[in-house]
């Protein structure tokens, strides 16, 4: 989600989603309180440079929607209690209010880059071979850069790479990172996030952002120019009436209710101003108020009669047609192949005036295609413009004149790892000495040096050793030991009764072998890591099944726990807070079926505890803790590698890679063509 920056609503509470062939957030509106990184994904805002004068009159009056809103029943199996919102008066008589920012994040951009100084002009930058530390500095330090005035192609198309399809194009349905790149450009939301995670209110949407004094309130007026893409407006009714939608426990989206749940109440006063009610002065509210924001005049006839949000005929047309509140709108969608956006005037222009900028692009295409061989012969023959590269694409495949004729790469640190994820309700990996021996089988120098080509560092755990919440004790990465695994499974009862060569043990009675299966998606690395464990675990006894899928596939199976083994990633999230939905007991994207009181409790903890470095402590001593307990056996950190067409200009990185944060997507940009 990001301001000026492509109304995202998508990434800060997002933790990003990294599961199947997923990466990290999206570009554009942040929504900040999903989840942590896998894909822990931010807000809105749009493309644009500084918007001008926002007092333009809204389309239409709003009353009776301002009116229904509160009509809105609340069951009393849900997962809301009443709550009577007293006056906007008595709050402003009573609140000390603290003005919080907000920022257009392409104008914070380009202020930041007047003070850089640049390594060499884009033509220089274009004509080097990216193959040393430096050619690579020399090329993001050129081609990072945002345009000057009437440089810019407002016709262009850029077509990006997508590794999976939608799961839905419904904004608060969102959880995989195909999703937040796409919905994070049509979505609409209030808040972003830049590229140190610092959060602000978007400038395309919100002129005011305050707090009280003593955190249980946030007020938020937003601008009197916002129309979703059908024209009606965009009030501060549709942020309430969403967050009840949310709250609905009816309504499976676990992503968007992480950190949501936090929240008293969200009340619409009028049309522009709208107040966040806490339930405690919590360190993550600033993320908790952060999420996507769905019509109200679309749901609010068709929520209660399909809380699923995708089984009745009308979330059937809607899903194939959305409205949209952001700068783009989808005009076409043909399943497993693309996804087409345009560029709506109504987001830039409102009642004949001109209130933002225009998005760099008038089109973007999306190109679902999940080989990565594919996709490199794509970027090559300029059928797509940027894509992630593999460690085996950047070193062996993106060398030679096929490549650098019409393309170039770049690398920047980015906080997203991967790992095996055990299913601890299985009677598998239930001990954590089965779990601990896992890690120990596996060759992770080999998957290192000869898989991932020496590019990517091993991971300790869930938090980068750079971030501010990591653990200072410098927790060691895994190594192998077969040994010490064959120790573990022969404490845990895992031995060859029978003689046969696999371990088995005695279960309710019955002899069981100990063979399981592994999901994977079908990218050539991840089936070439998990094949890499299969021959690590023949070695101790214990057999394994590689089922390499697609990833929507792997996406509900794990969501529905209906695995034993899994290989995914996550991506960072704005806040530590946000991977408590992968830890806490019984939380939506605990997969694994984790159960630690202590890991519950400090995250409890952490989230009241104001000052950072205390803070820090606590999550510091998370991480400590499932690096114990081992519910993941963690790989590696996978650094930014990306392809771009030579036509790109704009990408800048963070440790959500170029585009999950703001503006992210929204800086990047075609030059005229002279």
């Amino acid at each position: 989600m990001g301001a000026s920056m492509i109304s995202g609503v998508v990434a800060g509470m997002i933790s990003n989603v990294l599961r199947g062939n997923h990466s990290a957030i999206p570009s554009g509106i942040l929504w900040a309180g999903l989840v942590a990184a896998a894909i822990s994904i931010p807000s809105s805002g749009g493309c644009g440079r500084k918007s001008g004068d926002s007092t333009v009159v809204r389309p239409e009056s709003t009353a009776s929607l301002a009116a229904s809103q509160e009509s809105v029943s609340i069951r009393s199996d849900r997962l809301l209690q009443p709550f009577d919102p007293p006056p906007l008066e008595s709050l402003d008589r009573d609140a000390t209010w603290i003005d919080r920012p907000v920022r257009d994040a392409l104008l914070m951009l380009r202020t930041q880059q007047g003070e850089e100084k640049t390594l060499a002009t884009a033509s220089e930058a274009l004509a080097l071979s990216n193959d040393s530390a430096t050619s690579n500095a020399t090329i993001l330090s050129a081609l990072s850069r945002l345009p000057q005035p009437d440089t810019v192609d407002l016709e262009a198309r850029v077509d990006r790479h997508v590794a999976g399809d939608l799961g839905s194009t419904n904004p608060i349905m969102i959880s995989t990172s195909a999703e937040f790149d796409i919905l994070g450009l049509t979505g609409f939301g209030l808040f972003a996030f830049d590229r140190t995670l610092e959060p602000f209110a978007a400038a395309d949407t919100v002129t005011l952002w305050q707090t009280s004094a003593d955190g249980m309130l946030d007020k938020v007026v937003l601008r009197d120019d916002l129309v979703w893409s059908d024209g009606k407006p965009i009030t501060a009714h549709d942020v309430a009436f969403t967050y009840r939608v949310i709250m609905d426990p009816r309504v499976p989206v676990p992503a968007v209710r992480s950190g949501t749940d936090q929240l008293r109440w969200v009340h619409a006063y009028d049309d522009r101003t709208v107040v966040f009610f806490h339930k405690e002065s919590l360190a993550t509210n600033v993320w908790n108020i952060n999420f996507p924001i769905l019509p109200q005049h679309v749901y609010a006839d068709t929520w209660e009669n399909d809380p699923t949000l995708k089984d009745s005929p009308a979330h059937v047309k809607l899903e194939q047609s959305p409205v949209s509140g952001g700068p783009y709108e989808i005009i076409d969608r043909k399943r497993g192949q693309q996804i087409v956006l345009k560029r709506r005037s109504s987001w830039s222009t409102v009642g004949g005036r001109k209130v933002r900028d225009e998005p760099f692009f008038k089109e973007i295409r999306f190109r679902i295609i999940e080989d990565p061989n594919t996709s490199l012969l794509a970027l090559k023959s300029g059928e797509i413009d940027e894509m992630i590269l593999s460690p085996e694409q950047w070193t062996t495949q993106t060398t030679g004149a096929d490549f650098y004729t019409r393309n170039t790469k770049v690398t920047a640190t980015e906080w997203v790892s991967f790992h095996f994820g055990w299913n601890i309700n299985t009677h598998f990996f239930a001990d954590r000495r089965v779990r601990r021996a896992m890690t120990y089988a596996f060759d992770h120098d080999r998957m290192l040096e000869k898989l991932c080509y020496g590019l990517y560092a091993p991971a300790a755990g869930n938090f980068h050793e750079n971030s501010w919440m990591a653990s200072r004790k410098k927790l060691e990465p895994s190594k192998q030991d077969l040994d010490k695994a064959e120790a573990l499974l022969d404490e845990a009862g895992w031995t060859d009764h029978d003689n046969d060569g696999v371990r088995d043990k005695e279960i309710d009675g019955t002899l069981v072998p100990f063979e399981f299966s592994i999901l994977t998606s079908q990218q050539p690395l991840r089936v070439a890591i998990c094949a890499l464990l299969k021959e690590s675990l023949d070695q101790v006894g214990v057999r394994i099944n590689v089922r390499p899928m697609e990833s929507t596939v792997i996406e509900q199976l794990t969501q529905e726990k209906k695995f034993q083994a899994y290989f995914g990633g996550w991506g960072s999230g704005t806040d530590p807070d946000t991977s408590e939905n992968i830890w806490a007991t019984g939380a939506g994207r605990n997969f694994v079926n984790y159960s630690n009181p202590e890991v519950d409790r400090l995250f409890a903890e952490g989230r009241r505890e104001l000052d950072r470095s205390k803070r820090a402590e606590k999550y510091a001593r998370i991480q400590e803790l499932l690096y114990e307990d081992q519910p993941y056996t963690w790989l590696y950190w996978r650094n930014s590698f990306y392809g771009f067409s030579k036509d790109l200009r704009g990408y800048v990185f963070s440790p959500r890679g170029p585009y999950h944060y703001s503006p992210g997507f929204s800086s990047l940009w075609m030059p005229k063509q002279e």
